[in-house]
């Protein structure tokens, strides 16, 4: 028994050695986007003129840090993000240990919810409330900063409430939209289903991508880009070694096919065209950036995303700068091209100032390292992890909660 037991953890120590090769631009997505989000949240309903005035020719360059905290504070950006991954995770888990699980949009709407809470009421009176063990629910809400309101979309707030209301297990979102949003709160959220899924064929991958960012944003401009960003980072981390454009090039086409006869397709094709085009080119970013748009919307935060990432494909730093500084939704534009240039280019090649001072960048990393090594419980082995049962199981960040965490009947 013992010589099985250790048999069986080698394998383990080995399945998680394999997933150390993408563990750097597995954090430098989580890392990137975060970063991008920090820089440009602190701007984000500034005019270029003040952004200039204020921080000069080159805009904001540096993190402006808040007054109480000391920290560059992330927006609703990230923390959805981080809410997305962790649903991910809890799917994940259940399928491994129970040998069936929904769909991961099944988990992440779970987890969406549960970030509607850090959002409705305070740390203090979530933890005095008692948790319905009978629905998932995210080791995310014992982290105390995440209870902030970061100018959250309106469009994901009454969305989410509005599913609450039913039942929230739509077989599809992308079928039965609940309004007509094309909003950016979808695409800034996604990139943890990207980096999870290492061997889904792309087109259920992509389709995922849709229906992750369908939740809150029916319109098919809202959730077509997410599509695309989720294959885009996909094939830099795990496919093929192809130029970032022909990346983008595949991505478009792949969504495109997926998406055909959507009377909305050539609006997200064009735009993705047009940020390829003027990638290549020598005139000024705020120029360039007019030309696609000011990110407000998925489509354009998307194209702005690629245009920052194409031109700036060796150098983290500058993708970000520029994809932050200008009229419209900076914190946004800046996360995904953060994601897009994290995960080209690697956490080791994001320069130490940028996670000196970023908040709860311990959570983020912790989370990537997670969505990285994934699950590796069993039904059938006798492998447990315990750090991993408290936090995807039991729905608890530290030690001293598990005991709350598990349920009568011990069910999962």
């Amino acid at each position: 028994m013992e010589r099985d037991e250790s048999m069986e953890l080698e394998v383990v120590k080995k399945r998680i050695q394999d997933t150390e090769v993408h563990l750097d631009k597995i954090r430098g997505c989580f890392v990137g986007g975060a970063v991008g989000d920090a820089l440009g949240y602190a701007i984000e309903f500034r005019k270029e003129e003040q952004i200039l005035s204020r921080y000069g020719q080159r805009g904001i360059t540096e993190y402006e840090l808040d007054r109480a905290t000391g920290k560059a504070l992330i927006s609703d950006d990230t923390q959805m993000t981080l809410f997305t991954a962790n649903g991910l995770l809890v799917g994940d888990t259940r399928g491994a240990l129970r040998g069936i699980r929904a769909l991961p949009r099944s988990y992440v709407a779970m987890s969406y919810n549960d970030w509607l809470k850090t959002q409705n009421m305070s740390y203090e009176e979530c933890k005095r409330k008692p948790r319905d063990y009978k629905r998932i629910t995210s080791w995310l809400l014992d982290v105390p900063e995440l209870f902030s309101l970061r100018a959250p979309g309106n469009t994901c707030l009454s969305a989410l409430s509005g599913r609450q209301a039913g039942d929230g297990h739509e077989d599809s979102y992308v079928k039965a939209p609940l309004n007509n949003s094309k909003g950016c709160g979808g695409i800034m959220r996604v990139a943890p289903l990207a980096l999870r899924y290492r061997h889904l064929s792309m087109d259920k991958l992509d389709m995922e991508g849709a229906e992750l960012a369908a939740i809150t944003h029916g319109h098919s401009l809202g959730y077509m880009p997410a599509s695309v960003l989720v294959h885009i980072i996909n094939r830099i981390v795990f496919g093929e070694e192809k130029s970032l454009k022909d990346i983008v090039l595949d991505a478009k086409d792949t969504v495109a096919n997926l998406f055909r006869g959507d009377k909305h397709l050539k609006e997200l094709t064009d735009i993705i065209d047009l940020a390829i085009e003027l990638s290549g080119n020598e005139d000024d970013d705020l120029d360039n950036i007019h030309r696609i748009g000011e990110g407000w919307v998925a489509e354009e935060t998307l194209g702005i995303a690629i245009y920052c990432a194409l031109k700036y494909q060796n150098s983290f730093s500058d993708g970000v700068i520029a994809a932050v500084n200008h009229n419209g939704d900076s914190d946004s534009t800046g996360a995904v091209t953060g994601n897009i240039l994290g995960a080209l280019l690697g956490n080791s090649a994001i320069e130490e100032k940028w996670k000196e001072n970023l908040e709860l960048i311990d959570v983020i990393t912790e989370m990537a390292d997670d969505i990285c090594h994934g699950c590796q419980m069993s039904e059938y082995g006798s492998y447990r992890d315990r750090d991993w049962e408290r936090k995807y199981i039991h729905s608890h960040w530290r030690e001293e909660g598990v005991t709350r965490g598990v349920t009568g009947d011990g069910s999962f």
